[in-house]
């Protein structure tokens, strides 16, 4: 079988993300939006006025219902689209969350959120051999004692249930696929998607290589969020990690 394309090595999402713009919000995997921002307010029981950043925020399906929550949340997104689009629903929301156009992997942030997150391979997942280095920008972003929470596709999954038209590079622990993408105009277009997948072993080991503590480890999926064991049933884990209290 003939190996994959390779990841191009820079953000190659932006362009997809700003084509698709709007058209994002009517995928199926978003519709479960209010079930994952309820899970992550019961388990990361932050008090009113907490900041939270919330990296590849996308079009701020989270980031917006976060706020609305009482969390005083930061976006940041490589699509000018996405976060246009975002900007606009906070302030149809009235809800004060700030965006910003910045690559996870070069974040300036140094100990300044209560909380920081990366969901539905919004960045972690997209950066191929770089992921490491977006949960990195993650672990500095927080501040000591705070909680960094990640989910990535399960690659177990992936392996067993293989899907037409993708192909798994085992060795780059990445996943190609030729998407065909509805556009914000409604034209289809056909686009290549490089998205990495890890085992909950791996995840582990990368929160512990950039200094975090996991805490748990989840196995879920777009609208089902939940403390279940990771398994080979479901396509995505979801790692909570947290930055040691003495770290300096």
């Amino acid at each position: 079988m003939r190996r994959p394309p390779g990841h191009p090595g820079e953000p190659y999402f932006a362009a997809v993300a700003d084509r698709l713009g709007a058209a994002y919000l009517r995928y199926n995997f978003t519709m479960g939006t209010a079930q994952e921002v309820a899970f992550l307010v019961d388990t990361l029981r932050l008090p009113e006025g907490a900041r939270l950043l919330d990296v590849g925020c996308g079009p701020g399906r989270h980031a917006i219902p976060l706020a609305q929550a009482g969390l005083s949340v930061t976006g940041v997104d490589v699509s000018a689209r996405f976060l246009d689009i975002a900007a606009d629903a906070a302030r149809n929301a009235g809800v004060g969350a700030a965006f910003f156009e910045v690559d996870a992997r070069q974040m300036p942030f140094d100990d300044e959120f209560d909380a920081v997150i990366s969901l539905c391979q919004g960045a972690f997942g997209l950066m191929g051999r770089d992921d490491s280095l977006v949960l990195k920008r993650m672990a500095e972003a927080v501040v000591p004692g705070g909680r960094v929470v990640v989910t990535a596709f399960n690659a177990l999954y992936e392996a067993r249930h293989p899907r037409a038209g993708a192909t798994l590079d085992a060795d780059a622990g990445l996943v190609h696929e030729l998407a065909e993408i509805t556009t914000e105009a409604g034209t289809s277009e056909q686009v290549d998607l490089w998205t990495g997948v890890y085992t909950a072993r791996e995840l582990r080991l990368l929160a512990l290589g950039v200094g975090l503590i996991p805490e748990e480890l989840w196995a879920v999926e777009p609208g089902g969020y939940a403390r279940r064991a990771p398994d080979l049933e479901h396509p995505e884990l979801m790692l909570l990690a947290r930055r040691p209290s003495g770290r300096s």
